[in-house]
C-alpha cells in the first residue's frame, strides 16, 4: 500500500513536459522504426499485422524505449507517466501477439477468438493492478491459496503462472510452426499434400516439445508423465483405437498421396472435391455445396474411386430412341455431331455411337463421350449434348417415338356362350 501512496503522490504533481515529451518520442520512434521496416511488407503478419501499429513489433519497440527512459529520468525525478505506459504497452504487446498468431493459424476459429477475449481481461486486469501497486500483494493471496493434489501441494499463483508459461509457450510454437510452414515449405516443397504433412508434423513436434518445456518450467516431474503415457496406452487399445486410428491413417492419406487436395473422388456415392486433408478426418466438398466429413480410417480400409489421380478423363453416356423407319446412318451422323460440337467434350478418345437394342418403340442409340474436367460437373454436359440431339433429330423431321401399346378387346359373352 505504501507503493499505491506513492504512486498517488507522484500523479498528483502531475508529469512534467519533460515526461510527456519522453513518452511521445519513444511512441514515434516506435512507429518510424515500424514504418521503415515494414513499409513494404505484403499481406498480414504478426509483427505488422493489417496496420503498421497493428501487430507486435509497434508495442514491443514502444515498450522498450519507454521502459530504458523509465529507468533514466527515474534516478532524476518521479516518473508517473512512463510507469503507467509500461504495463499498457506490455499488455498491448501480449494481447498484440496472441491475437496475430490466432489469427494466423485459426482465421476462422470462433474458440481462439473467445480465447483471445479472455486473455485481454486478464491482461489489462494485470496492468491495472500493476499500475496501482496492488500486484505484489494479489500474488502474495495467491501463494497463500493452496490445493493439495495427493501429496503436492500447490498454489494458485503457481497454477496461474503455469498456465500463462504453458499458453505463452504453445502460442510461441505455433507462430514457428506457421511461419515455417508459409515461408519455408511453400518455397520448397511444391506438392501440396507434402506441404500439408510436413507442417501437421512440425506443429505437432513443435507442441509436444513447447509442452514439456513449459511444464517443466513450472516445476512439474517429467517422470511422472511415464504414468499418464501408460494410461493413454490403455485408453487407445479400448475407446480410443478408432481415434488413433484415423489421425494415423490422416499422415498416412498425406505422406504416400494415395489422395490430393483438389481431387476428385467418389466415397459412398458421394462425388466431390477434396477439400481439406485433416489428421482425423477429410473434407470431400459437392459441386452442389455440400460437404461430407468423412473418416481417415475409412479412407485407407475401404474401396474410393479417385477421379483425378492417373487420368482426368471420364466416360459419359447418353440413350436415344428413334423411329423405325428412321435413316441410322443419319441418326449416327446427328448424335455424333451433337457430342462434337459441346466444348467440354474432348477429341481424344472422340465420341461413339452404338446401336444398342431393337426396342418395343424404336430403335435405341447409345452416344459416348469423354470429358477431361470432372471437378466442373457432368450432369450440365449430358444435358447440354441431348438438349443438341434433341433440336438435331427434329430438324432432321425424325420422330422420336411415344410408347405403343396394344390393347384387345375382348367382346363380353351372354349366359348360354353366346356374344352379348
Amino acid at each position: 500500500m505504501d507503493e499505491l501512496g506513492r504512486f498517488i503522490r507522484d500523479l498528483d504533481r502531475g508529469a512534467t513536459p519533460w515526461e510527456i515529451g519522453t513518452l511521445v518520442a519513444s511512441l514515434l520512434v516506435a512507429y518510424g522504426i515500424c514504418w521503415l521496416v515494414g513499409r513494404n511488407r505484403r499481406g498480414e503478419s504478426v509483427w505488422f499485422g493489417r496496420a503498421l501499429i497493428d501487430g507486435l513489433l509497434f508495442p514491443l519497440l514502444a515498450l522498450a524505449i519507454t521502459y530504458t527512459a523509465a529507468l533514466v529520468q527515474g534516478r532524476f525525478q518521479p516518473v508517473p507517466l512512463l510507469r503507467i505506459a509500461v504495463p499498457v504497452l506490455l499488455a498491448l504487446a501480449g494481447i498484440r501477439l496472441l491475437a496475430r498468431v490466432f489469427t494466423l493459424v485459426f482465421p476462422h476459429s470462433a474458440m481462439a477468438r473467445l480465447v483471445e477475449r479472455l486473455f485481454s481481461w486478464v491482461a489489462w486486469l494485470a496492468a491495472a493492478l500493476w499500475i496501482l501497486g496492488l500486484l505484489p500483494a494479489v500474488m502474495a493471496e495467491l501463494e497463500n491459496i493452496r490445493f493439495a493434489f495427493g501429496k503436492t501441494d500447490v498454489s494458485l499463483l503457481t497454477i496461474v503462472q503455469g498456465t500463462l508459461s504453458s499458453g505463452l509457450v504453445m502460442v510461441l510454437a505455433l507462430w514457428v510452426s506457421a511461419a515455417l510452414e508459409r515461408k519455408v515449405l511453400r518455397d520448397t516443397v511444391a506438392d501440396l499434400s507434402l506441404r500439408k504433412v510436413a507442417g501437421n508434423a512440425i506443429r505437432a513436434v513443435l507442441l509436444t516439445v513447447g509442452f514439456l518445456f513449459a511444464l517443466s518450467a513450472v516445476g512439474v516431474d517429467l517422470t511422472a508423465l511415464s504414468v499418464l503415457g501408460g494410461a493413454l496406452g490403455v485408453g487407445l487399445g479400448f475407446g480410443l483405437q478408432k481415434l488413433a486410428a484415423n489421425y494415423v491413417s490422416g499422415f498416412v492419406i498425406l505422406a504416400e498421396r494415395s489422395l490430393r487436395i483438389g481431387d476428385t473422388v467418389r466415397v459412398d456415392n458421394f462425388e466431390g472435391v477434396v477439400a481439406d486433408i485433416k489428421t482425423r478426418y477429410t473434407l470431400i466438398r459437392s459441386l452442389g455445396g455440400r460437404e461430407s466429413i468423412v473418416p481417415n480410417e475409412k479412407l485407407i480400409t475401404e474401396r474410393i474411386e479417385n477421379l483425378s489421380l492417373a487420368d482426368p478423363k471420364i466416360l459419359l453416356t447418353t440413350e436415344v430412341a428413334v423411329s423405325y423407319d428412321a435413316d441410322v446412318d443419319e441418326v449416327r451422323r446427328i448424335l455424333m455431331e451433337a457430342a462434337r460440337e459441346s466444348p467440354r467434350v474432348i477429341a481424344e478418345p472422340g465420341p461413339g455411337v452404338h446401336l444398342v437394342r431393337f426396342g418395343a418403340d424404336g430403335l435405341e442409340f447409345r452416344l459416348l463421350f469423354w470429358i477431361a474436367d470432372p471437378q466442373n460437373g457432368s450432369g450440365n454436359v449430358v444435358s447440354e449434348v441431348n438438349i443438341r440431339v434433341l433440336k438435331g433429330l427434329r430438324a432432321a423431321g425424325i420422330e422420336i417415338p411415344y410408347p405403343q401399346r396394344v390393347v384387345h378387346m375382348v367382346p363380353a359373352r351372354g349366359t348360354d356362350g353366346a356374344p352379348g
